[in-house]
């Protein structure tokens, strides 16, 4: 047992997916990167933006914390 007060860290090794979506999902996440760079003077592409939104969706979901802590 090691004496480190961090402990071990998880698998961090990216994942790539792909998915398809419709026109107007994808005009929305484009007006929000451009919503995004107006707000903080960054220019991210939407696919650097999806990963945090999804993450920022899913831990205020309230539901899945609670199932996902079920699972565990």
């Amino acid at each position: 047992m090691s004496a480190l007060k961090l402990p071990r860290l998880d698998d961090r090794t990216p994942v790539k997916l792909g998915i398809v979506v419709t026109p107007q999902l994808h005009a929305d996440l484009q007006l929000y990167a451009q919503l995004y760079r107006d707000a903080y003077g960054v220019e991210e592409v939407v696919t650097e933006l999806i990963p945090p939104m999804l993450a920022s969706f899913l831990a205020s979901d309230r539901a899945f914390a609670r199932a996902r802590t079920a699972s565990k």
